[in-house]
């Protein structure tokens, strides 16, 4: 057998399950929100603000991936938000049996919302489907205005792209308008949101969209 072949079974084993798990959220009634990112972008600080934000109006919990440690996990859990860590000892990525393994475990109960915080990582998460309705990648100020076209596997996918740590745009070099420019290129219609967890710009966006996704989600699923 080829690598090829051994990558292409992998990634038919991984869509089955996604499927089973999209199966599994559909029933389930809950949307669920993959968001992908290089390490140190935000998104566990972004996503502890965005939980904060929405507490009390939709039931939400957050799987969280990194290679070690349950840091980020227990970052959200301080933020009031239920979580579980899995720890992937090495995987660049998490992968749909990872989640649905992980989801028996935790046993969150009734969920509006799930957030599956990826490894950090912007080439490996962009080939596994998690059976996840709505797509976030995130991209800081401060990593450079040149990596959507440098990853366009990831930047070519997502329903949300998110610009974080804004608030440090007067202190960098970066092309806020050629990474619009390069996003839309990839990705026609995706929404552009400029965040800062830190001033709270762009937060109350994305807690609407979020809002209305959730209510989106639950219509198509009542019809």
């Amino acid at each position: 057998m080829t690598v090829a072949d051994a990558r292409q079974q992998i990634l038919a084993a991984n869509q089955a399950a996604a499927a089973n798990l999209r199966e599994r959220f559909a029933a389930a009634g809950t949307l669920v929100v993959n968001l992908i990112s290089s390490p140190g972008s935000g998104k566990t600080t972004l996503l502890a603000t965005l939980a904060k934000k929405l507490a009390g109006r939709l039931r939400m919990a957050a799987v969280v991936g990194d290679i070690a440690t349950e840091i980020d996990a227990d970052r959200l859990r301080a933020a009031g938000l239920r979580a579980y860590q899995i720890v992937t000892g090495g995987s660049c990525h998490l992968d749909a049996r990872m989640l649905d393994k992980a989801l028996d475990i935790a046993a969150f109960g009734p969920l509006d919302l799930l957030f599956v915080e990826n490894v950090g990582n912007l080439v490996c998460p962009a080939n596994y489907d998690l059976g996840e309705h709505y797509k976030i990648v995130l991209l800081s100020v401060t990593e450079g205005a040149d990596k959507p076209f440098k990853y366009p596997g990831i930047f070519s996918k997502p329903d949300v792209a998110v610009v974080t740590k804004i608030d440090l745009l007067p202190h960098v070099p970066f092309d806020l308008k050629a990474v619009k420019t390069q996003i839309h290129t990839l990705r026609p219609g995706a929404r552009i949101v400029c965040a800062s967890s830190t001033t709270g710009v762009g937060l109350d966006e994305l807690a609407e969209l979020l809002l209305q996704q959730v209510d989106s989600c639950k219509t198509v699923m009542n019809r």
